[in-house]
């Protein structure tokens, strides 16, 4: 198993809708074993393959204390949703940014497993908040999408001038060699 790297905001990518898996053979285990890697080794609920590169719709899950446990979701759907909620969220590609979205936290999801065996599933609490989450990377969607408009506006505009800092500062270093 590798660790994958995972893509930041404002990383364009992170905006591409992923494709269906229709092969379900070594790679797609390989991803899946990858992605739960990675998700051990950051301390993330979740991640998607568009997170990682792969524009996949690839979803695995880890909730410590969860009696799901870990969960890999191929071409996941979501079926019903019910009682929503005002849930705090944070993501391994917006690092450093929290905030409150609302999500459903009673969800019936239909998915495959690795090996392509359909499945539905009814989840709730924050396994349900986390497929949710992870189901819009797949669309190419991020949670600070869902946060007020000004909030975005000061996402984008911190974002923005961290890339020109970080720009100039390379830029520096080069003339300095």
């Amino acid at each position: 198993m590798a660790r994958l790297n995972i893509l930041e905001y404002p990383d364009p990518a992170l905006r591409q809708v992923s494709t269906r898996v229709t092969r379900f053979d070594p790679d797609l285990v390989t991803l899946i074993d990858d992605l739960f890697e990675t998700l051990k080794v950051t301390g993330g609920l979740g991640l998607s393959a568009p997170q990682a590169g792969q524009p996949k719709r690839v979803v695995v899950i880890h909730v410590p204390d969860d009696d799901h446990g870990p969960q890999a979701y191929v071409n996941p759907e979501l079926l019903t949703r019910a009682v929503p909620g005002l849930v705090e969220e944070g993501c391994l590609s917006v690092p450093g940014i929290i905030g409150n979205v609302v999500r459903a936290t009673q969800v019936r999801v239909r998915a495959q497993d690795r090996d392509g065996q359909l499945f539905e599933r009814d989840l709730s609490g924050m396994h349900a908040v986390c497929v949710q989450h992870e189901m819009d990377h797949l669309d190419g969607k991020l949670f600070i999408d869902r946060l007020s408009w000004f909030r975005r506006w000061r996402i984008k505009a911190t974002t923005a001038k961290s890339l020109r800092t970080n720009r100039t500062r390379q830029r520096q270093r080069l003339r300095s060699t």
